[in-house]
């Protein structure tokens, strides 16, 4: 089972640089793992590209239909944020180097990776990718 985060996970209802790498790994997969906060942040980030013109209601609603119909055919093992993961995160800044930048949401996803077993974290969100080895895990960007 691979993890991937929210920008992997667009790449696969999108068509973006990188898709057909990342739809490679994804097919190579044993299944694929999310946050559940991913299931959020794919809707945000779908209407950003709503606001910024990207795309257009209809397309919008094209895509959601996709990932609805995955989310039912349970395509994504959706994995919980528990205490101990926001536990994680408090620790983890505690102790990160100032010159590390770590969006929150990032630091959540790398969580929850960590607290349930993983070892790499699929992404090409360059400052997760930085951060991964701080919570012990492997960024993987399959993207040249």
């Amino acid at each position: 089972m691979r993890y991937f985060d929210t920008a992997y996970i667009l790449k696969l209802y999108l068509v973006e640089e990188g898709t057909d790498a990342v739809m490679q790994a994804a097919n190579e997969s044993g299944g694929l793992a999310a946050s559940f906060l991913a299931f959020s942040e794919v809707h945000g980030a779908l209407h950003r590209n709503l606001r910024d013109g990207r795309l257009d209601r209809d397309e919008i609603n094209a895509v959601l239909e996709r990932f609805d119909e995955d989310v039912e055919q349970d395509m994504w093992h959706w994995l919980p944020i528990s205490m101990s993961i926001h536990q994680r995160v408090a620790s983890v800044y505690r102790e990160l180097p100032a010159s590390v930048f770590l969006r929150t949401a990032d630091a959540i996803h790398l969580a929850t990776a960590v607290e349930h077993g993983f070892r790499d974290i699929y992404s090409s969100d360059r400052h997760l990718l930085a951060a991964a080895p701080h919570l012990g895990l492997a960024g993987i960007n399959v993207i040249g």
